[in-house]
């Protein structure tokens, strides 16, 4: 079976040593590699500072506080992604409020944005999903006409770009996740990157219970609500090794894609996405729109091709679901949304092997 997903480690006569040498250190908590780890990530997204933590979601609810979202408020976000993406609202004490998607890239709505903002709204949530960077410059101006900070939730585009610049250049506040199943993982982590410093260094703060680890315990005098978010060592050092792999494993995701946007394209029954001027996905999935979804993801499977819609809409459940909004496109789109494999472990072959199958119809 070609597999929708899969957790990819680095060759064990690379990675072993490392792990050993940091097991053996007799300090696995948050050291020095952890901090080699967000200076090398800074240099791999080329702008901001990386605040590394225990999992996307904690990445996630730090932006949500730092942005100011308070018990009450309203954040707009997408229905269509991970459920941790508005999860991490509920967290900060907000409520959701669902703007539809635009049909061409899956991705959140900035005409659907403007008509829901409030006196209610605190901020906005937007998601890459599958990889697609979302319209930067429209959510850009909307966030500054309206005033109100974006967080960009980049779990799914590691690596993808717009106008040359990856992700975690084009928002304050930038999440990303290296949970088990995305491009790289460090078992699991993430990492916040924020764009000034002095929020940076409140992050920090956040991270570890309101608590400056430049200073003693005794010095200290917690002034602010904090968390257990921190990475330890451990993680870092699955990061730093993996990190030497990320521009080959993207590079590998991007070439799939790429070759599935151009087969794909005019197969009867298959809607390829259509994607913003500037923008270069990172496919971390492949996202298709078919006729009769079931009917081609049993025909995959018959073939030995794993595919999914993955994720549920978010507003299927009912404690991400405040306001009981309409949202016609995600409803129209939904139920024929298909994820292909794409990912580094796709060759040739197999994405041959795909494309054919599905060509023969279902």
């Amino acid at each position: 079976m070609i597999p929708l997903i899969k957790t990819r480690m680095p060759e064990p006569q690379r990675l072993m040593p490392v792990l050993e040498q940091v097991l053996y250190s007799g300090y696995v908590a948050q050291g020095e590699k952890v901090e080699l780890f967000e200076r090398s990530f800074e240099s791999f997204v080329g702008a901001g500072h990386s605040l590394s933590v225990n999992s996307g979601t904690a990445a996630l609810h730090i932006a949500l506080i730092l942005a100011g979202v308070k018990p009450g408020s309203e954040v707009i976000s997408t229905a269509l992604t991970a459920e941790p993406t508005n999860v991490a609202i509920k967290m900060a004490g907000a409520r959701i409020r669902y703007a539809d998607i635009d049909r061409q890239t899956l991705n959140i709505n900035p005409a659907s944005i403007r008509q829901n903002i409030s006196d209610a709204t605190s901020a906005i949530m937007v998601v890459d999903y599958a990889g697609v960077p979302v319209d930067i410059e429209g959510i850009q101006e909307i966030s500054r006409n309206s005033g109100l900070p974006v967080i960009h939730d980049a779990a799914h585009s590691l690596g993808s770009r717009y106008r040359g610049r990856r992700a975690g250049c084009h928002f304050p506040l930038t999440a990303f996740s290296f949970q088990a199943i995305k491009h790289i993982t460090t078992i699991d982590g993430g990492i916040l990157q924020v764009a000034d410093k002095s929020e940076y260094d409140r992050g920090k703060l956040i991270r570890w219970f309101g608590i400056d680890r430049t200073r003693t315990r005794l010095e200290n005098n917690i002034q602010l609500q904090g968390y257990k978010y921190h990475m330890n060592n451990v993680n870092a050092a699955i990061g730093i090794v993996q990190l030497q792999d990320a521009e080959w494993i993207i590079d590998r995701h991007i070439d799939n894609g790429q070759y599935f946007d151009r087969a794909l394209c005019g197969v009867p029954g298959v809607q390829v996405l259509n994607y913003y001027d500037g923008s270069e996905p990172s496919y971390w999935l492949y996202s298709v729109l078919v006729d009769d979804r079931d009917g081609l993801e049993r025909k995959l499977a018959e073939h030995g091709i794993s595919s999914s819609v993955l994720h549920r809409r978010n507003d299927l459940h009912d404690y991400l679901n405040d306001f009981r909004q309409e949202l016609p496109v995600l409803d129209d789109v939904y139920p024929r949304l298909l994820h292909l494999p794409c990912g580094w472990w796709v060759g040739a072959k197999e994405r041959d092997q795909i494309v054919d199958v599905i060509r023969s119809g279902w």
